[in-house]
């Protein structure tokens, strides 16, 4: 009876959505675009290679199509003259990031300046940023640094081509730039007390795609937010 009940809602909400939708298609001048399934959208077509699958519908619907992915309405740009539209003359106005659900675990509710929504306070934290850490003061501070570390690597590299030894140059140049990262920021290389990678390896994963992020009907059933929760609380516990 409850799983009856269940599927009952869901295909209610699915037709209500489907009605919102076609509203919104009949009132809105959007792009053209592929027609869309109730809940999912077109998030059907973007299969395992989304980029190739995006190329292949704006072939059929031109250099900017509409698309919905899940309740989500976006707009897809695939040419170099409709994207410097965007990007560049009407900049200011497409300059905010989505909120995404994970930016509220990540980003304390994004603010940090990657997911901060544009205008004043991204502004501030922006300036922060260039006067504190990317100026050129701060650059060539650490020049010695980056020139000592890039030596230690070309002689790593250099000692594993003497031994004919394999080398995995994206875990190298990974560990250079933690290991420029952390001094940077501690003063000091990474050790195992603070595995600064498996952080930033941690927060790609967490910045997948999530289930509440296109259809927040099924927030609750997003398994990769349950996970991180849970990480937090083992956290937390220890």
């Amino acid at each position: 009876m409850y799983s009856f009940i269940v599927a009952a809602l869901l295909v209610f909400k699915a037709i209500l959505t489907w009605q919102r939708y076609t509203t919104c298609h009949r009132h809105k001048k959007l792009p053209p675009g592929p027609i869309p399934l109730p809940i999912v959208g077109n998030l059907h077509l973007l299969g395992k290679f989304p980029y190739r699958a995006l190329h292949k519908q704006s072939q059929k619907y031109g250099p900017i199509m509409s698309i919905s992915l899940g309740s989500v309405q976006a707009v897809v740009v695939s040419s170099p003259e409709a994207a410097k539209l965007f990007l560049k003359t009407h900049d200011a106005i497409f300059a905010s990031r989505p909120i995404f659900q994970i930016s509220k675990y990540i980003s304390y509710g994004s603010k940090g300046i990657a997911l901060a929504e544009y205008g004043r306070y991204w502004w501030e934290v922006r300036k922060f940023c260039a006067v504190e850490l990317l100026s050129d003061s701060k650059i060539n501070d650490y020049a010695h640094m980056r020139r000592e570390e890039l030596e230690l690597i070309v002689e790593k590299i250099r000692t594993a081509s003497e031994k004919l030894e394999v080398i995995n140059l994206s875990e190298t140049v990974g560990g250079l730039i933690e290991n420029m990262i952390c001094i940077m920021l501690f003063g000091r290389k990474n050790d195992q007390r603070f595995v600064f990678r498996g952080l930033v390896d941690e927060i790609m994963m967490a910045g997948a795609i999530n289930l509440g992020d296109y259809m927040p009907m099924l927030a609750s059933f997003d398994l990769q937010i349950s996970l991180i929760f849970s990480t937090k609380i083992e956290k937390s516990a220890c």
